[in-house]
């Protein structure tokens, strides 16, 4: 099964690269597409994420917030 997830993140966002660097990880384990949305190219999701990117959103069901941990993201993986 191919996992969608969706990476709200910003230019400079050091957390953010993480979270990206996390999800290149996972996706040797599992079949992931990645799509990265920069926040700050529509006012309503830099409203929405401003103080809470990375935002991960994961098979349009589950959704974590920073900090993004491995753990975390693996156990979403596994019950979509």
């Amino acid at each position: 099964m191919t996992h969608r997830v969706i990476l709200y993140s910003k230019p400079g966002c050091h957390l953010c690269e993480i979270a990206h660097d996390l999800l290149r990880g996972l996706a040797r384990e599992f079949d992931l597409t990645i799509d990265e949305i920069d926040i700050t190219r529509d006012a309503a999701l830099l409203e929405r994420y401003r103080e809470t990117i990375p935002v991960l959103v994961i098979d349009n069901r589950t959704t974590l917030a920073a900090p993004i941990r491995t753990a975390d993201v693996r156990a979403a993986l596994m019950r979509s």
